[in-house]
């Protein structure tokens, strides 16, 4: 498959933001991408006639109850079937900050034993509490199984930024051992806070922004092909979104959010 025959979906409901920004990373990475309204993908369009599924960031229908749980119920209630065969083929879905809450209370994260009837990790509200938007760094800690990092070497250090009130990623303390073993068994711990040197604030503020279990930022599906991250690479695709660009005597053509884009590509064009 070539670049522009892949085709994007990426979904909008009443709250969500940065869609726009999201396509337009994709469609710079010359692949398909278009924006639409979830009942609009219910009613009138296939799923299954798409080769990537995005979920963005916002607050949809304004986190009432948790953060994404609505829109998860509402996308297994009705799209349940085509997004199982969807996971089965190994169509890569991304769940960006909101997205990525919603594909926790979906049971598409972390999913050790298939997509679960109820959430097996948790995203709370950040400690410190409040709204927390601001550039951070990460460290890529997957070997290769998630499909949007492959192009980013392990122990790397990324700058994109965050924006949310509720991503403390976090286990039940019964099992919380138990399930870091079996994320990193499974190459499944994709994105970690860091400090700008690489060293883990082991959750410690402002390192780690939001008070996450072990600084994690981001996981994958043990197949790879699903993603959820809190920080925004499309909002760290172009060089002059970088918040120090200023200070450069040249702006970078591009900022770190660009290679997740471009790994997914790599991904489908070898794919299909």
């Amino acid at each position: 498959m070539k670049r522009e025959e892949i085709r994007i979906f990426i979904l909008r409901v009443g709250g969500t933001n940065c869609d726009e920004e999201t396509k337009r990373a994709f469609r710079d990475s010359r692949m398909d991408a278009e924006v639409g309204h979830f009942n609009q993908l219910v009613k009138e369009k296939n799923l299954l006639d798409y080769d990537a599924l995005v979920i963005p960031g916002g607050f949809s229908h304004g986190d009432y109850v948790r953060a994404g749980a609505i829109w998860a119920k509402q996308i297994m209630a009705k799209l349940g079937k085509e997004v199982k065969t969807f996971v089965d083929e190994e169509r890569p879905i991304l769940g960006i900050c909101n997205g990525f809450q919603v594909l926790i209370e979906a049971g598409l994260l972390p999913q050790f034993d298939g997509i679960s009837n109820f959430p097996e990790a948790a995203l709370g509200a950040n400690i410190p509490a409040g709204y927390n938007c601001r550039w951070i760094h990460l460290t890529n800690e997957s070997n290769g199984r998630c499909v949007f990092t492959r192009r980013i070497r392990k122990g790397s250090i990324i700058r994109i930024p965050i924006a949310h009130s509720e991503g403390r990623f976090m286990f039940s303390k019964e099992c919380e051992r138990k399930y870091l073993e079996r994320l990193l068994d499974n190459d499944q711990l994709v994105f970690r806070y860091c400090q700008h040197d690489g060293k883990y604030p082991d959750g410690r503020y402002p390192s780690n922004p939001n008070g996450s279990f072990y600084d994690i930022a981001g996981i994958c599906d043990p197949s790879g092909t699903i993603l959820g991250l809190m920080p925004h690479p499309e909002r760290a695709y172009y060089g002059w979104q970088l918040p120090d660009w200023t200070k450069n005597d040249k702006i970078p053509a591009f900022g770190d959010g660009r290679i997740i884009f471009e790994s997914v590509a790599e991904y489908l064009t070898k794919k299909f």
